[in-house]
């Protein structure tokens, strides 16, 4: 059975670490499709998608 998640228990400098990175994901997707429409290379959709990916995770609360 899975336990529900909760952001309290984890240590102080890991919950101001994801808060950083919950503030910085959006403008790293805008900027990286940017690019990715621009230059489009293999790793920069790959990275495209990753960031998309962390980017539902925060919004869903998965991480």
């Amino acid at each position: 059975m899975r336990r529900k998640f909760n952001p309290y228990t984890l240590p102080s400098w890991l919950r101001s670490v994801r808060s950083i990175a919950q503030q910085f994901i959006i403008p790293f997707c805008v900027f990286q499709g940017i690019r990715t429409i621009l230059l489009p290379t293999t790793f920069d959709v790959l990275l495209l998608c990753t960031f998309v990916l962390i980017a539902l995770a925060f919004y869903f609360e998965w991480i």
